[in-house]
């Protein structure tokens, strides 16, 4: 579990972690730092994570989008939604992850985002901007929901009226050929459309002006598209096929961790009542629980989660959670058992890696700082991470390598799209470097990017 970068809703963030960056032009970088280029609010979990890569797996497999190719970012909005920016990566807003009841609801959302991947759309919808030679509809697009959203196009401003009118045309054209695609990949990996009918559904109750220009939309009426998603649905031989009942105690975990973490705890015991004793719920209270503050919040919530390890003693999460509470109470010492733990039972896990990384540098003992290096090296390896850079970084200067630290730093600074910093660190860095080390190749890569 990382930390926050950034202040989240009471100073929150990891298990979920958020990481903002400094917004850049639009579209103007790739691959896994386009969210940073973005300025999105993106929340770090491995629980979460793994989970999403499980339900996206067959869908970008049969859509020829597998080995990697494709990426699940999580982004902290209460909206549901999830819209592409790019080819490489799909971007989930919490709230979708909170509201949908069932995995095959979020399946049928990755389902639509490939239909978009897939069909070029993006690309297609970047070239038309281009031509246009007015990046800000973009922005407005993006905005109304460039994914499975039904919003409109209110804010645009009389002197675009003509393009935007094209341009959403596009979008409702592109809109309903992600759905086909979406209802092919199902069906091909022989899953119910129920959840994404679903989740269409909830979108025609939310759709109360009835009298908007049907013209002025970025996708399509709810009612005629859902007329169009039923039958295809209800055809489907796959349509009553159920979620496994494993999968489904993981979707109801996650969610309850989402409420933990990013709602109050108010919220999360009026969510999951103390009645209510199923797995999910006490894993809820747990975090709530801490997150109320005081010796009282503290005690509850390690007492709670010890009691889950005892229930699941091999899950790796649990482990986890128990090392970031401690870690949020300042006992770095005490957390980096159950880290240690978490890390055997999950030993490939990246973002854990970072956590015990974290902690062993809050030590300041030699050993466990070099073992700290060992660590975000093999995070690293395997998952581009700024906070890692910047523990990194931290490390490099306990172990007296100031070259390698202000490069660590100018990496961190790179891959989270600060660009002016990353290229300050890498002026400094360069000249100490070995020429044509891997360190001075990304050095001279960052100071030859343009910006």
């Amino acid at each position: 579990m990382l930390k926050a970068k950034t202040n989240l809703q009471r100073g929150r963030s990891s298990g979920l972690v958020a990481a903002f960056a400094a917004a850049t032009a639009v579209m103007s970088v790739a691959g896994a730092t386009v969210a940073h280029a973005q300025g999105l609010p993106l929340i770090r979990d491995t629980e979460i994570e793994d989970l999403l890569s499980d339900y996206a797996r067959p869908i970008f497999s049969v859509a020829g989008l597998g080995d990697g190719r494709v990426s699940i970012r999580i982004v902290r909005s209460s909206s549901f939604n999830a819209f592409v920016l790019d080819g490489r990566n799909v971007f989930m807003h919490t709230g979708a992850l909170q509201q949908a009841d069932t995995p095959n609801q979020v399946i049928g959302v990755i389902a639509h985002e490939a239909g978009h991947i897939t069909g070029g759309h993006m690309a297609a919808l970047r070239n038309r901007i281009r031509r246009d030679q007015t990046r800000i509809l973009l922005m407005r697009i993006l905005g109304i929901g460039a994914a499975i959203a039904t919003g409109n196009a209110a804010a645009s401003v009389a002197g675009d009226q003509l393009i935007l009118r094209s341009l959403l045309a596009e979008r409702r054209s592109q809109e309903s050929a992600a759905d086909q695609a979406a209802l092919d990949f199902l069906r091909r990996t022989r899953q119910s459309g129920r959840g994404m009918l679903e989740t269409f559904e909830r979108f025609a109750r939310q759709e109360f002006d009835t009298n908007q220009d049907p013209f002025v939309r970025s996708h399509p009426i709810a009612a005629r598209r859902i007329a169009t998603l039923r039958r295809t649905v209800v055809s489907s031989p796959h349509f009553k096929r159920r979620d496994p009942p494993q999968l489904q105690l993981r979707h109801d975990l996650m969610r309850a961790k989402l409420t933990g973490y990013l709602e109050s705890p108010a919220v999360t015991f009026n969510r999951y009542p103390r009645r209510d004793n199923s797995l999910p719920a006490r894993y809820a209270r747990v975090i709530g629980s801490f997150f109320r503050g005081g010796r009282q919040g503290l005690n509850a919530s390690i007492s709670g989660v010890n009691a889950l390890i005892a229930e699941k003693p091999r899950n790796p999460h649990f482990q986890e959670l128990r090392g970031d509470l401690l870690m949020r109470a300042g006992r770095a010492v005490d957390a980096i058992p159950s880290l240690r733990r978490a890390l055997a039972l999950k030993p490939k896990a990246p973002l854990i890696k970072v956590q015990l990384g974290s902690a062993l540098l809050q030590l300041n003992v030699r050993s466990k700082v070099n073992e700290a290096v060992r660590l975000l090296r093999s995070a690293l390896a395997v998952d581009v991470n700024p906070r890692a850079y910047g523990l990194l970084a931290t490390a490099f200067y306990r172990q007296g390598k100031p070259a390698l630290a202000n490069a660590a730093t100018a990496q961190a600074s790179f891959v989270g799209g600060n660009l002016k910093r990353a290229k300050q660190f890498a002026q400094r860095a360069k000249p100490a470097l070995k020429r044509g080390s891997v360190w001075w190749v990304r050095m001279d890569d960052i100071l030859n990017t343009k910006s």
